[in-house]
C-alpha cells in the first residue's frame, strides 16, 4: 500500500536519483520535478533519466521570466548583498522553485515535497520555511536529516553502490572534487577541495567567466538603462551595437558580456544561518554589473537620507530574510514595500565599460529625476545659497561639540587621540 505522494525536487545528478529510488523502495509514489532558472542543463535526459528511475511523472518548469522580475530585480533595487561581498545567488533562486513546486503538488495530490538538500547547509532551510510558509499542512521529507538514510549512505561509494544496484545511470565523467549549483544569476563552488579555505581554486573550476588574463584588453562600452530602479534598456556601443529592451533578455546579454570580459568572481569565507561558516566561490556576472550602476545612478538621484535608510535598514534586512529563507514570511512583505518607495526617482542612464574584471563608470545623466545642481556645488561660481549662510550652519552644528569639549576641560581631560586610547 502507498504511503503517499511526494513531489521530489531533482536535479537528476546522483543524489537525487538515489533519493527518487530510496523513496520508491520506502513506499512512496514520487513525481520529479525540475525547475528551469537559467542553468546549463540536459532537461531531456534528466526527464528520461526520472522515469526510468520510476518516477510516476515529470515536470519541467520555466520560472526564468518569474526568477527575473520576480527576484532578481528587487535585489538589483536594494543592492542586496550579503556580508559584504555575496550577491545571495543560490538564494533568489529558491522562493520561485518552492513556490512552483507547491503549485505542482498541489496540482496533483501530493501530500509531501522532498528535496535532496544536506543536513548542513543553508537550501534545507530556505526551501523548508517557504514550504510550510506557502501550504502549511505539507509534509517534508528530508532524506539527509533521517538516520536510516544517512546511515546507509554513509559517503559516495555507497550511492554509487545502491545506483549501478538499482539501474540508476551515473554518467561515467570524470568528478571533479567540488560541489555546484546554477542558475541565470550565478553558479556557486563549494565542498571537496574548497573545504580547505587556503586552497586556491584551480583555473579549470570557474565555469562562466574568463579569467582577468584571457579576457580582451579593449573595453567594451555600454549604456544601461533604469527605469523606477528596474534595468529597462542596454545599449551595447561599438562593433557589436545592439539593443536589448526584454527584463529577461537584457539580463542575459549583461551576463554575456560580464563572462566575456571576466567580471563577478568571487572567493569568500561565509557565514551560513545554521551557525557553521563555509568557503565558497562564486561567479554572479551580470549580476556585477547591474549592482554597481545602479549605485551610481543613485547617487545623483535618490535624496540623501532615503538612501541612509534604504541603505541601514531595507538593503541590510532584506539581503538576511532572502539569505536565511524567511522569503514567503509578513516581514519581507513589510521591508520590500519601502524598497518600492525609494525607487520612484531612480531613473536615468549608466554608461560603462567593461575591462579586464572591472565595471569602470564613465557617466551617469537623468532626463527627469536628477538632484545633482552643477551651480550649488560648483567651486567657480556662486548658486543656490552665499557662502556666508555655512557659518551659521556650523555654529548651530557645533553647539553639543563645544559642550562635551568643555566638559571635557573640566574634567581634566585632553582631546589628544593617544590619550583617549591609553585612558580605554
Amino acid at each position: 500500500m502507498s504511503k503517499g505522494r511526494v513531489l521530489l525536487a531533482y536535479s537528476g545528478g546522483l543524489d537525487t536519483s538515489v533519493i527518487l529510488a530510496w523513496l520508491i523502495e520506502q513506499g512512496y509514489e514520487v513525481i520529479a520535478f525540475m525547475a528551469d532558472v537559467g542553468q546549463e542543463e540536459d532537461f531531456e535526459a534528466a526527464r528520461a533519466k526520472a522515469l526510468k528511475v520510476g518516477a510516476k511523472k515529470f515536470f519541467l518548469e520555466d520560472l526564468k521570466e518569474e526568477f527575473v522580475t520576480n527576484l532578481v530585480y528587487p535585489a538589483v533595487q536594494g543592492n542586496l548583498i550579503y556580508e559584504g561581498v555575496y550577491l545571495l545567488g543560490t538564494s533568489l533562486a529558491r522562493p520561485v522553485i518552492a513556490r512552483a513546486m507547491i503549485a505542482v503538488a498541489e496540482r496533483e495530490g501530493c501530500q509531501f515535497v522532498s528535496h535532496g538538500c544536506t543536513g548542513k547547509g543553508n537550501d534545507q532551510v530556505r526551501f523548508e520555511l517557504a514550504f510550510y510558509g506557502l501550504k502549511p499542512d505539507i509534509k517534508v521529507i528530508a532524506p539527509w536529516r533521517l538516520p536510516e538514510f544517512y546511515e546507509r549512505f554513509a559517503g559516495r561509494q555507497a550511492l554509487l553502490e545502491f545506483a549501478a544496484k538499482s539501474g540508476i545511470p551515473v554518467a561515467q565523467t570524470t568528478s571533479k572534487p567540488w560541489s555546484t549549483d546554477e542558475n541565470l544569476f550565478h553558479i556557486s563552488y563549494e565542498a571537496g577541495i574548497l573545504e580547505d579555505p587556503d586552497v586556491t581554486p584551480p583555473s579549470d573550476m570557474w565555469k562562466l567567466t574568463k579569467s582577468i588574463q584571457d579576457a580582451p584588453s579593449t573595453p567594451e562600452q555600454i549604456h544601461l538603462h533604469f527605469t523606477a530602479g528596474v534595468p529597462s534598456k542596454l545599449e551595447v556601443l561599438g562593433e557589436s551595437a545592439t539593443t536589448v529592451t526584454d527584463p529577461v533578455e537584457i539580463f542575459f546579454a549583461l551576463n554575456k558580456l560580464a563572462r566575456k570580459h571576466g567580471i563577478g568572481r568571487i572567493d569568500i569565507v561565509e557565514n551560513r544561518f545554521i551557525g557553521v561558516k563555509s568557503r565558497g566561490c562564486y561567479e554572479s556576472p551580470g549580476a556585477t554589473i547591474l549592482r554597481k550602476a545602479h549605485m551610481d545612478l543613485e547617487g545623483l538621484v535618490l535624496d540623501r537620507n532615503v538612501r541612509a535608510l534604504r541603505d541601514g535598514f531595507v538593503t541590510t534586512e532584506l539581503s538576511k530574510i532572502l539569505y536565511n529563507g524567511y522569503w514567503f514570511s509578513p516581514e519581507r512583505e513589510f521591508v520590500q514595500s519601502c524598497l518600492a518607495a525609494s525607487q520612484t526617482n531612480v531613473n536615468g542612464k549608466v554608461r560603462l565599460a567593461l575591462l579586464k574584471g572591472n565595471v569602470i563608470v564613465e557617466g551617469r545623466s537623468s532626463d527627469t529625476a536628477a538632484l545633482y545642481d552643477a551651480a550649488q556645488s560648483s567651486m567657480d561660481e556662486l548658486g543656490g545659497f552665499q557662502p556666508t549662510d555655512t557659518s551659521g550652519f556650523i555654529q548651530i552644528e557645533s553647539i553639543r561639540l563645544k559642550k562635551w569639549g568643555q566638559a571635557r576641560e573640566k574634567a581634566g581631560l585632553t582631546t589628544e587621540p593617544k590619550d583617549v586610547y591609553m585612558q580605554q
